[in-house]
């Protein structure tokens, strides 16, 4: 099974606030679909967390290397893209092509073997997964009235963060989190995102030491982004000392930008984005790497309904992953997904049981949001 051409179409019209410091607009690209297509037909779909106009930039640059190429061999393909596109930088518009294009590529192998992508990845841990639902932190009455709502929908874990968290003072960072603690009650697990990803992050280690300390009392699962996001010795110390686990990595590109990361001990828990790291064949390596160094991976997932079907794989053939990122407010994911997602009665996602990644899309909110003939080979 060979592949005949690969496609894509950029999501817009429905893009929601990331609470980056240059606002998102709806009508912004930071998503796009990613379709290979075989000279049988059969079509398997990926996502890669970067604007269509580099995605297609790179599939050009690229298609010398996948025309032709098997179709049924994703870790392999995937490798020979990295491998021969080094020269132009390890990371950015290619790697993240490359990542939307191995997705699609093990669906392709799932649907043509009969088997979900967990189970080719390695064998099932698990049949069902721990969302956690990743809204923007805000002011201390609006947050708990959003974070009551999605414990109302069944969440039972919860990530706040950006917005105005740590980019004001430590009087209402400590009242956002206390409203939240309130909100979501002491059974839940609460998790704090910095985002110290964002442009011209201000914050330097002394307050994230103090700011963990501050967590600990709110009873936090993980401090995430506490830093720049290159500051690979400042991590180290603040895991060296703080009393709640640091979380980090999804700005990281293959999985040789984790390894000195996870032989410093600078991170409790990874976080490699599929839809930018290199696929699902990177994440897996990167999640192996993290088992044996004692860290564990949990995918960083704000990304789409393609995206969090291949998160839900990769979840369920890892053995410490019991968790994935679920983007709130976002129809990319929620109204991609033909029929939706449903939380059940403990709160849990199941891991698609069809073949591939299991994932049908709503042709209706494509042709909304993106380009329906991204399912049909030109």
């Amino acid at each position: 099974m060979r592949i005949r051409e690969i496609s894509c179409t950029g999501l817009r019209g429905g893009t929601p606030e990331g609470g980056w410091s240059r606002e998102l607009r709806p009508e912004d690209c930071v998503h796009t679909l990613v379709a290979v297509h075989t000279h049988e037909g059969l079509m398997g779909v990926g996502s890669a967390f970067t604007n269509d106009g580099l995605v297609r930039a790179a599939l050009s640059v690229l298609r010398p290397l996948y025309e032709g190429e098997s179709a049924l061999e994703p870790e392999r393909v995937s490798e020979k893209l990295h491998q021969h596109t080094f020269w132009m930088g390890r990371g950015g518009a290619i790697t993240h092509a490359i990542s939307g294009i191995d997705i699609a590529l093990w669906d392709i192998l799932g649907k043509a073997t009969g088997q979900p992508v967990g189970r080719l990845l390695g064998g099932r841990y698990r049949d069902r997964v721990r969302p956690y639902a990743s809204l923007l932190a805000d002011e201390p009455p609006r947050l708990s009235e959003h974070l009551l709502a999605l414990r109302e929908q069944g969440f039972t874990a919860f990530k706040i963060g950006w917005g105005p968290f740590g980019r004001h003072s430590g009087a209402l960072d400590e009242a956002i989190v206390r409203g939240a603690r309130d909100a979501v009650g002491e059974g839940s697990l609460l998790m704090v995102d910095a985002g110290g990803s964002d442009a011209f992050w201000a914050r330097d280690r002394r307050w994230a030491h103090r700011t963990a300390r501050m967590l600990a009392t709110f009873d936090v699962a993980w401090f995430e982004e506490p830093l720049r996001p290159d500051d690979l010795e400042g991590y180290a110390e603040l895991r060296g000392r703080s009393p709640v686990p640091i979380a980090g990595g999804e700005v990281l590109t293959r999985r040789q930008s984790f390894a000195p990361w996870l032989r410093a001990g600078a991170l409790d828990v990874v976080q490699p984005d599929s839809t930018k790291v290199g696929g699902l064949s990177e994440s897996r390596r990167v999640g192996w790497m993290a088992e044996e160094s004692g860290a564990r991976l949990v995918p960083h997932g704000w990304n789409t309904a393609v995206g969090l079907a291949a998160d839900l794989h990769l979840a369920s053939a890892l053995p410490d992953t019991d968790l994935v990122e679920y983007k709130t407010g976002s129809p990319y994911i929620d109204d991609l997904a033909a029929g939706g997602w449903r939380l059940d009665s403990d709160g849990m996602l199941a891991v698609p049981e069809g073949p591939g990644l299991g994932l049908e899309l709503d042709r209706e909110a494509l042709a909304r949001y993106g380009n329906e003939r991204l399912l049909a080979p030109s």
